[in-house]
């Protein structure tokens, strides 16, 4: 029974879940709820979409229902969920109908399914109701099934993250009766939906589609459940397919069996391949065939195949597993140390059902010709035995003969671990001939008189053997482990390299380098965003255009986002192979890659071009997600500064503007005016003419700062004279009182400085009282001069400090408030730090009791002048 919720634990959801409308979901929600409140648990209707339909409405009854909160949508009102009085009323169950539904504009969520995320995140319980039809995954199909697109979606995150699935079921011809019944749509509605969404084979589809999204819901909890209990399994509750495919022609087979038994069965598929040592690297895989059929594909390393198999079947709760079985030749080949996979899964499967596909053996390949074999190691090891056979006639009194045997078998030893384990049985035979015919009496003949003698042959030759096998497998070993480390290592230059470049160009480029390294020829073509095509962007080495079979194939895999030409099903009489740099949503382009002297890439090449391209990809849409951040940004802060300059304009312009065309209208059309009005409306003129004047000098000057056309010309200044001249340029400001030292000099440009001071004094003469004193005073501070303005004005409020010096930022806004375009400090502190200063400011003043104005204090530093 449900408890009350927990602020700190996450609430659980339950959604009923159904096909099509009018299977009852809603209904069922209210009956199971009514069910609970009558046992005392307490119930909360959070928004319940009734539709009309009278059976809801019957089983709505006395159920208490949070109050909807009213809003409007497109001018009509809307009712949504109340987010805040559910928190705050915190029931044990709150109920939430249509969890696709979108809020109204203006709601705190633009989805219902966010305020259920927000109400389970504080710990909320919630029952909820959902269509099969609204995830978003499914939203291609259901358009294809019933010829309609759902506009309201939801994630499948949502359903998956579900803590129960209830489905709510009905047969297609009832619920087309409930139709007909009037029970679902207004009458006037009901013969099209039957003919429409409503059709038979469509429910038919949906239903279905409902019952396997329901089932993998449940097949998901059990396998949590079995996980989390350490219950081994599997249990036969759903069927997932294992698909063991060798580095031969019958992984093909296996793949193509694997891919129509999971079909039949509805069932997942994991393709797996099992590398070993002895494994050639130029033989093929079929994991990217697997890959394209839609199976999950996982690649492992290990000596024993049975092990690993298992070890993946029980981990991934596999229930049957797919093994090729080689007939004929292939069958009845003996391999040392290898045992038939198929046979040792048809003895330790344990629960896992077993399909062994016959594959036949692969077609007879057209004679090439031989390579020249290398005789190299083989002169070395026959010079070795023969060295070693002179050297113990040579020695023969001093060395025994059972001591020639260990001689003997540190040569079969190196031979192995330098070339292998073929030479090292042969070595181990010829190392058993010589001893056995110079040292073992009687010398010089096969014979064997002293049956010891025979038993230490027989050793010699078991532990030779045994030792070379040995030897060649952690030879072998050793290179594939080689073989990784130098993979990582490539890994890891490929990222340090595709992390260097800051351009898409350059980027592009070190692309092509990398590709051409390992394969020999590379091109990158990419594809512009907005545009379907593709353009050839880099190539290595420089060479002439791709040929049209070429371009053909890039365009494939471009389009397709999937692998073409050499060595794949598309195309693959092209010579080049085109890996497509594809990221979740779209491709970004293809890369192109060709070995100069072979018809084919060997797999090693084509894995590491693989992580190239996957690096490369999440290099490339690195790049271009940044420039799109830098000119969102761009523009974001273009589009503030442009509704600042409107704002701004709006007002100080319109103001000034406004005084000007009363006063003039009233000189114009008044005739009779004293000669001390008419001197008042000229002045008006002037006043806000002066004022316009000002501000459009601002703005120049601003943009001159943010251009960079104001250079400074940096020269000694006497800090004192500027201050008086700046002061008595400001109207209300004579009476400053400026408190310098005598003989204080600065490094600065005698203009900007001013200018500076200017609009400062001009801030402060605003913001005070009429006859309110301002104190302007200066210190040396170390290399740097201390400039403070301080007033007893109305201050500014702490959080508006940090924008102060914006452009167009005005601590007090409004008709009432002073005029200005919020333009002057922004003005100063550019000119400032032009000249290589700072400015900064202080409010509330400390110096000030709390209990009148804040004021304000704006500090400015500038070097001083040697």
């Amino acid at each position: 029974m449900p408890t009350t919720p927990d602020a700190t634990s996450r609430g659980r959801l339950k959604i009923f879940l159904g096909a099509a409308p009018g299977v009852g979901k809603t209904w069922k929600m209210l009956a199971e709820a009514r069910r609970l409140r009558a046992e005392g648990v307490d119930v909360l209707g959070g928004i319940i979409e009734t539709h009309g339909r009278a059976g809801t409405l019957a089983q709505l009854g006395e159920l208490p229902m949070l109050a909807a909160r009213e809003t409007r949508d497109g001018g009509r009102a809307a009712q949504e969920l109340d987010v805040d009085a559910a928190l705050a009323r915190r029931p044990a169950i709150l109920l939430v109908d249509e969890l696709a539904h979108s809020n109204a504009p203006g709601s705190r969520h633009a989805k219902r399914w966010e305020d259920v995320a927000e109400l389970r995140a504080a710990g909320l319980d919630v029952w909820t109701t959902l269509n099969v039809q609204h995830l978003e995954s499914l939203n291609d199909d259901i358009f294809r099934i019933t010829g309609v697109r759902v506009r309201e979606t939801l994630p499948d995150c949502v359903l998956e993250e579900a803590d129960e699935v209830e489905l709510i079921d009905l047969p297609p011809e009832i619920l087309r009766e409930r139709l007909r019944a009037g029970q679902i749509y207004r009458p006037d509605a009901v013969q099209r939906a039957l003919d429409g969404y409503f059709r038979e084979g469509t429910l038919t589809a949906l239903r279905e589609i409902a019952l396997r999204r329901t089932a993998a819901h449940v097949d998901e909890s059990l396998t949590d459940w079995m996980t989390a209990n350490a219950v081994s399994g599997p249990w036969p509750a759903a069927e997932r397919i294992l698909a063991l495919i060798g580095p031969d022609a019958a992984g093909e087979a296996v793949v193509r069996q694997a891919k129509q038994l999971a079909d039949a069965l509805h069932a997942p598929w994991l393709a797996l391949h099992v590398e070993h040592a002895a494994e050639a690297p130029r033989r093929r895989v079929s994991l990217p065939l697997a890959a394209r059929l839609g199976a999950e594909t996982e690649t492992r390393s290990g000596h024993d195949l049975l092990a690993v198999a298992l070890d993946v079947a029980a981990s991934r709760r596999i229930t049957q597993i797919v093994v090729g079985q080689p007939q004929g030749a292939a069958m009845r080949r003996w391999r040392p140390g290898r045992r038939n996979l198929a046979r040792a899964l048809l003895r330790h499967a344990g629960p896992f059902a077993v399909h062994v596909v016959p594959t036949l053996p692969a077609p007879p390949r057209p004679r090439q010709r031989a390579a020249t074999p290398d005789w190299r190691p083989w002169a070395a090891a026959a010079i070795a035995l023969a060295a070693v056979t002179l050297l113990g006639l040579q020695l023969d009194r001093l060395i025994p003969q059972e001591a020639m045997g260990m001689i003997f078998l540190a040569v079969v030893v190196a031979a192995a671990s330098l070339h292998g384990l073929r030479l090292a049985l042969s070595a181990a035979c010829a190392g058993f001939l010589l001893w056995d015919f110079f040292f073992i009496p009687p010398v010089h003949t096969i014979t064997i008189a002293n049956p010891h003698d025979l038993i230490g042959l027989i050793v010699f030759f078991a532990v030779a053997s045994i030792t070379g096998i040995l030897a060649g497998r952690v030879r072998r070993e050793a290179r594939a482990g080689q073989a990784r480390i130098d993979s990582l290592r490539r890994i890891g230059a490929f990222s340090r390299r595709l992390a260097i470049p800051a351009s898409e160009k350059a980027l592009i480029e070190e692309i092509a380098a990398q590709a051409a390294a390992i394969a020999g020829e590379a091109v990158v073509l990419t594809a512009t965003p907005g545009d379907a095509g593709l353009r050839l962007a880099a190539r290595a080495p420089t060479g002439p255009a791709l040929d049209e079979g070429a371009e053909a194939a890039a365009r494939w895999s471009g389009a397709n986002g999937v692998e073409t030409g050499s060595g794949t099903a598309t195309l693959p009489s092209v010579g080049w192979r085109f890996l497509p740099m594809q990221t979740n949503d779209t491709v970004l382009g293809v890369v192109g890659i060709r070995s100069g002297d072979a018809a084919s890439l060997p797999e090693p090449a084509l894995q590491a071009a693989s992580t190239l391209v996957g690096q490369a990809t999440i290099a490339l849409d690195r790049l271009r997600l940044a420039a799109l951040a830098a000119r969102a940004t761009a523009m974001e802060e273009t589009q503030s500064l442009r509704t600042a300059l409107l704002n701004s304009l709006s007002h100080d312009l319109r103001t000034p503007l406004t005084s000007i065309r009363g006063a003039a209208e009233t000189l114009h059309h008044t005739a009779s005016l004293d000669d001390a009005t008419r001197g008042d409306l000229l002045g008006v003129i002037e006043d806000e003419t002066t004022r316009i004047t000002k501000f459009l000098a601002n703005i120049v000057d601003l943009t001159r700062l943010e251009s960079g056309q104001i250079r400074p010309r940096l020269a000694p200044l006497l800090l004192a004279d500027a201050a008086e001249a700046a002061a008595a340029r400001v109207p209300g400001a004579w009476a400053t009182a400026i408190s310098c030292p005598a003989g204080l000099s600065v490094l600065a440009d005698a203009t900007l400085l001013e200018q500076v001071l200017v609009n400062v004094l001009d801030n402060a003469v605003k913001f005070s009282s009429p006859g309110s004193p301002i104190a302007l005073r200066a210190r040396a501070d170390g290399a740097l001069a201390r400039i403070e303005i301080a007033d007893e004005g109305i201050g500014v409020a702490p959080a508006a400090l940090p924008y102060l010096f914006d452009s167009f930022f005005r601590a007090q806004r409004g008709d009432r408030g002073p005029s200005g375009t919020g333009l002057g400090l922004a003005i100063a502190r550019g000119m400032v730090e032009a000249m290589g200063g700072t400015i900064s400011a202080t409010s509330p003043r400390p110096d000030l009791p709390r209990d009148g104005a804040a004021g304000l204090t704006i500090t400015l530093t500038l070097p001083l002048a040697a």
